[in-house]
């Protein structure tokens, strides 16, 4: 089962976290795993924002073929207003990976407390 680690700031008293879950093509896992873990591309994409904490990628135990992704941010706002700005190249990262997914769907934000 592929999955991430990563350190988060133990300083912060609270993050947000987004949930998404995937159910991708047979064949193509890999290729998910590259572009959706913490050194793919939406992580280097996320990570022009200063208060982009990492994501964590998390495969299903009963089936190779769904992930989880969830991706921490300082807070919502921080993450809206990066979004906003890079709406474009946010769009075109979404068209390029949809090949690789039967379907997918955003679960939740999430507010946590340290």
């Amino acid at each position: 089962m592929p999955t991430t680690e990563m350190v988060l700031p133990t300083v912060l008293e609270s993050t947000y976290i987004v949930v998404w879950e995937f159910q991708v093509k047979a064949g193509c896992e890999a290729e998910f795993v590259a572009a959706y873990g913490s050194d793919g591309e939406w992580a280097r994409l996320f990570r022009r924002s200063p208060e982009f904490l990492g994501v964590e990628l998390l495969g299903s135990v009963g089936n190779a073929s769904r992930f989880f992704t969830l991706d921490h941010w300082c807070s919502a706002s921080a993450m809206d207003m990066f979004m906003s700005a890079n709406a474009t190249a946010y769009d075109v990262l979404d068209r390029r990976f949809t090949s690789l997914t039967v379907w997918e769907r955003r679960i939740g934000g999430f507010p946590t407390d340290a």
